[in-house]
């Protein structure tokens, strides 16, 4: 390998034969933090997260950044600083969101289960709009808002039956998926919507599916939230809100995916002049390519001709290859004129799906060596579990030579916390 490979993003560049975060060498990271951990890029999240204000420059609209991605009080707060909102699924995010500094009127609940508990937190909360997912669950919030003699502003989520072309555990507008409000059913829904007690309709909301990189659906979904808008408003039903979720992919191999800037310019152009604030839900795109795991290597194994190189993550701190059979790139921290060999990548869980690459063409790798998986930003340290009784990793923010813990390492003690002991 040559200081002309790169790896997955260009904030973590190879320098004098070793890998960087921004301006700071991941040896120095991993000496000062130890491995696994999570390090993030602040001027990546800064730097993606602006490309969607750029694009959408000179219409109302919400960058409601996808707190599932990556919960991270700081990397939260982090956003709010530059005016992002947030999507949320769950009553613990929008307690994340809320200490991590972000307005509630600048929140957006999703959700096919939301229970009576969150429902009343959203509405004591005052958020922006809670995404209506079905029938049953609009009386609902109808009769727990009249209950707490408030008023519950809401959108309905509908399912256009549109395609992502993505991973089939990651769709979530098709048909068969549980998500959403069926496309023919929409128009009836928002005249119930209209006619109870305690609601206001304020948007609607669409989210087919995550890691696009092709947006043409994401944009086919747009001319269809388009369209119900204009027959809604033909129907007397004020429209103010128009909410696109999320799902713009990233590069985790050889994908070449829209920038959030030139995506973000495609939906300012279809959405004209029309008298509406357009509210965007991205999470990968913003966070993905900005962090990377840092791992070492345990053991280095021969089985007849098959190698292994054993590292101390595992698929309890990230999950994606195991469960999506996800591709991540692999990147020696320090680079080797040696001749690449194929090795498999695998951490020390006992399953066989715990492999983060197969047959990876790395220079011979040996025992301390340090490995960085790219493209963790997104659904890493998010999915993390005790699987195996393993703790879960640090995580480390690093803005140009300046680098700080945002989480520590979790210790044995937490396996215990909330067990019951006799």
């Amino acid at each position: 390998m040559t200081e002309t490979d790169t790896c997955i993003s260009r904030y973590f560049p190879y320098r004098d034969g070793s890998l960087y975060a921004d301006g700071v060498d991941l040896k120095t990271l991993a000496e000062t933090y130890g491995t696994p951990t999570y390090i993030y890029s602040q001027r990546s999240i800064l730097d993606a997260y602006q490309g969607y204000e750029k694009g959408l420059d000179g219409i109302p609209h919400l960058i409601a950044f996808a707190v599932k991605a990556n919960g991270n009080i700081a990397l939260l707060n982090l956003l709010a600083r530059q005016g992002a909102g947030a999507d949320l699924t769950s009553g613990g995010e929008m307690f994340l969101a809320e200490k991590g500094g972000i307005p509630a009127n600048r929140m957006i609940f999703s959700g096919v289960g939301k229970s009576e508990m969150e429902i009343r937190q959203a509405i004591d909360t005052g958020i922006l709009m809670l995404n209506v997912e079905s029938a049953a669950e609009l009386r609902a919030i109808s009769e727990i808002a009249k209950s707490m003699g408030k008023t519950a502003p809401i959108a309905i989520r509908v399912n256009p039956n549109i395609d992502p072309k993505t991973h089939p555990k990651i769709t979530t507008g098709l048909k068969n998926n549980k998500f959403g409000v069926p496309w023919e059913q929409a128009e009836p829904l928002y005249e119930e919507a209209a006619g109870l007690p305690n609601l206001t309709v304020r948007g609607i909301a669409a989210h087919i599916g995550s890691s696009l990189a092709d947006t043409t659906p994401l944009l086919h979904t747009l001319e269809r939230l388009l369209a119900l808008y204009e027959i809604l408003k033909g129907n007397g039903i004020a429209i103010t809100h128009l909410d696109i979720g999320g799902g713009l992919g990233i590069r985790y191999d050889q994908e070449s995916p829209d920038t959030p800037e030139a995506f973000a310019a495609k939906v300012k152009e279809m959405v004209g002049s029309a008298p509406l604030t357009l509210v965007a839900e991205p999470g990968r795109s913003i966070i993905g390519n900005a962090g990377i795991l840092l791992c070492k290597v345990t053991y280095v194994k021969q089985n007849d001709e098959h190698s292994f190189a054993v590292v101390d993550a595992g698929m309890n701190d990230l999950a994606r290859p195991a469960i999506y059979n996800a591709y991540h790139r692999i990147d020696p921290v320090t680079l080797s004129d040696d001749k690449q060999e194929p090795v498999d990548i695998v951490g020390p869980i006992c399953e066989s799906s715990d492999v983060f690459g197969k047959k990876r063409l790395l220079p011979p790798c040996k025992a301390g060596d340090l490995l960085a998986i790219g493209s963790a930003g997104a659904y890493g340290f998010a999915m993390a579990s005790y699987y195996n009784g393993r703790v879960r990793p640090a995580e480390v923010l690093v803005n140009g030579s300046e680098h700080r813990l945002i989480r520590e390492r979790e210790t044995y003690e937490d396996l215990l916390r909330h067990q019951v002991l006799d």
